[in-house]
């Protein structure tokens, strides 16, 4: 990877829905070149893939909360078992094995704190091995996720 396949990751990161000549004349490149060198990016999995990034609060989902999950065991099928249940939930916006003195990390968004009880009800409370649950609420966002820092 040069600097040129850095610089596009970059104003990919920062804007995937720009025209390939857009993104061509920021990185000095022929549209054609432009084109092959991001082929070859997703081609090599260092692009996974293109999303629209909503604005949660104008979707109605302005509550953020991140649950900390801890299991009753973690031996390989009972955490196999939960992630498999995560997968299912649609409400469960992203979920990390983590290490420390949670087994997992969940992030959901809900429209409000009615909503929220709603998922822990019907779906939270439906995963499999867990043994103790611990929720906060982001009060604020501060820095948002914008891409990663391309070495």
């Amino acid at each position: 990877m040069d600097r040129t396949d850095r610089a596009l990751l970059k104003a990919l990161q920062a804007d995937s829905s720009r025209s390939i000549a857009q993104l061509a004349e920021e990185v000095h490149l022929s549209a054609s070149a432009c084109h092959r060198r991001i082929r070859a990016l997703e081609e090599q999995g260092l692009i996974a893939g293109y999303v629209a990034r909503l604005d949660a609060r104008r979707i109605g989902l302005p509550v953020e909360v991140f649950v900390e999950i801890a299991l009753t065991s973690q031996s390989s099928e009972a955490m196999d078992r939960f992630e498999r249940s995560v997968r299912d939930f649609d409400d469960i916006l992203e979920c990390h094995l983590m290490s420390g003195g949670a087994d997992y990390q969940l992030r959901v968004a809900a429209a409000d704190l009615d909503h929220y009880e709603t998922i822990h009800r019907d779906c939270l409370s439906r995963l499999p091995g867990v043994s103790s649950m611990k929720t906060s609420f982001s009060l604020r966002r501060v820095k948002r996720f914008a891409g990663y820092s391309v070495p």
